[in-house]
């Protein structure tokens, strides 16, 4: 098995244990200079699964549900139990102004106790129950768009790192071709020098180039790790975990065509979208709230209870006695009439904002997502322009490096040849990676990242 096979063995069996009890501390230690190789995708589940930010709105999803719960446990009946104990003191009776007293025992006893219990059942309010699940239920359905609206914010932010992997570590190889490139003509120019063919200028100059590119080497390798501590925070891995991309510049590309659906659907399915559509629904729910003020209100409430002494019969009795009832409420709040007027036109006034800002979000959507429509379509034509200028650029380093041999060009000529070669690798893969950037930005635009 090769050693890019037994990295990916090691990856897929060992991998998620690491993401998921962050116990690969152990693992760097027995394997320092080892590093996990993952595919765009991969790097993008785990990102969804283990990112902080992610946690964090699914927490704050499952809190909601809990709120939503406990609207529905609103409309349960209220069950109240109760008890109590008193002693009191004698009673002191007064005659004439405060001038005369007498003192006796309470009767028909001193001692008092109650136990009992009593509960009380919504049977209509006015709507205020229902309109406060419905709301609920909409808090609910914006967190669950709230979490998915984050997932897809992280996967384009991992995306964006991956890819930018990709193309430093392209950028890496390129680099050391030219490394190569320049040390031989470096060698080249002495042996030329030597024999006299050539000025020291171009020595020099050739040298001073070598340096540079040592120098762009060393750029690009603190970019990688600057770049890899990025994604590591965003799937959420410790440091001592190297991630490597396992896949090139040259990864397939969507074709354009199966992008349609996404532009067309844009205006329903976008998150920001979605959510102006939850906050309508939340504003809708808080008016019929408000009206139900304007509504009566019908409870059936019951209570049965132990009391001592009896003070229901005259003369009160040294005896103790059960009584219970059960019975309708009926309430009707009449200032509500006039209380209410400007709460329900502030509230009608609100919903009417908020369409507009749903209105206002949709055409922002169809605007960017149009517009990254029409940039993957240039990035698709410039990869096809890119790989016809490597192609050409390379042979005109061919030629340009020959004649400089035979003295027939000069070295500034061989030098722009090796820059132009350079440049139009890069920006092939440059092209690549963008194109599968503007990709990513529309699934998460069209909110199906």
């Amino acid at each position: 098995m090769t050693k890019s096979g037994i990295n990916r063995l090691v990856c897929t069996i060992f991998l998620p244990v690491i993401f998921l009890l962050n116990t690969a501390i152990v693992c760097a230690q027995a394997q320092p200079s080892e590093s996990f190789k993952l595919t765009l995708l991969e790097t993008i589940q785990f990102a969804k699964s283990q990112n902080k930010s992610v946690q964090a709105a699914n927490i704050e999803e499952n809190a909601v549900s809990e709120d939503r719960k406990d609207a529905y446990n609103a409309a349960l009946p209220t069950i109240n139990v109760n008890s109590s104990y008193q002693r009191f003191s004698n009673l002191t009776l007064f005659t004439e102004g405060l001038s005369h007293s007498t003192t006796i025992p309470l009767p028909p006893t001193p001692n008092a106790a109650a136990m009992g219990v009593d509960g009380l059942f919504n049977i209509y309010s006015g709507g205020r129950l229902r309109a406060l699940q419905s709301e609920q239920t909409s808090r609910l359905n914006l967190a669950k768009l709230n979490t998915r609206d984050e997932s897809g914010n992280i996967a384009l932010q991992t995306a964006n790192q991956h890819l930018d992997m990709v193309r430093l570590n392209e950028l890496q190889k390129f680099i050391r071709d030219q490394l190569k490139r320049a040390q031989i003509r470096l060698n080249n120019i002495n042996s030329l020098y030597k024999n006299q063919k050539v000025t020291k200028s171009d020595v020099l100059r050739a040298e001073v180039t070598l340096s540079n590119v040592e120098l762009s080497l060393q750029q690009n390798e603190n970019d990688i790790t600057i770049t890899s501590q990025k994604l590591n925070v965003l799937i959420n891995v410790p440091d001592s975990v190297r991630i490597s991309p396992a896949d090139s510049a040259g990864m397939p590309k969507p074709q354009i065509t199966s992008l349609l659906p996404f532009i067309e659907a844009v205006g329903v399915s976008s998150y920001s979208v979605q959510k102006a559509g939850e906050n309508v629904e939340i504003q809708r729910a808080r008016l019929r709230g408000i009206q139900s003020n304007n509504k009566p209100s019908f409870s059936f409430y019951t209570a049965y209870g132990l009391n001592y002494p009896n003070y229901l019969t005259f003369p009160p009795a040294n005896q103790a006695y059960a009584l219970g009832f059960v019975g309708l409420k009926a309430q009707y709040n009449v200032s509500s009439l006039f209380h209410n007027k400007s709460k329900v036109a502030a509230g009608k006034l609100r919903i009417k904002e908020l369409e507009v800002q749903k209105e206002v979000y949709t055409d922002d959507v169809r605007t960017e997502i149009r517009s990254y429509y029409i940039k993957y379509a240039e990035a698709l034509n410039r990869i096809s322009v890119n790989e016809h200028s490597v192609e050409q650029a390379k042979v005109n380093y061919g030629i340009v490096n020959t004649k400089y041999l035979n003295q027939l060009s000069l070295l500034t000529d061989l030098l722009d040849a090796d820059n132009l070669y350079q440049e139009s690798r890069f920006n092939l893969v440059k092209a690549q990676t963008d194109a599968l950037t503007i990709y990513y930005h529309i699934l998460y635009t069209s909110g199906n990242l």
